[in-house]
């Protein structure tokens, strides 16, 4: 897996995949650089950023169980609070 996965959730389901025991992160607007070291999936509780990686540009929004690979370098631009569940190592199906 080398790019970013999407798909779209409700909390409903993604309470079904153990979101309620995943580490909890928040960022306010802002823009940074970051590399993921591990698989990440996350559920987004509220938010809005567009993660920029090479020529792949994806809008992460609320209501979307995103997982991105190991490895990748990006760019994040957040123009509204983000409030997400992470886990590592977690594939979306």
């Amino acid at each position: 897996m080398d790019n970013i996965i999407i798909k779209e959730m409700s909390i409903q389901e993604a309470k079904k995949l153990g979101i309620d025991n995943w580490e909890i992160w928040e960022c306010e607007p802002s823009i940074f650089d970051w590399e993921f070291t591990e698989l990440e999936t996350c559920y987004i509780f509220e938010g809005d950023v567009i993660v920029t990686a090479g020529d792949e540009v994806a809008h992460v929004k609320e209501g979307m169980l995103v997982s991105f690979p190991k490895g990748m370098k990006c760019t994040w631009n957040v123009s509204k609070k983000i409030r997400k569940a992470y886990t590592y190592n977690y594939i979306i199906e």
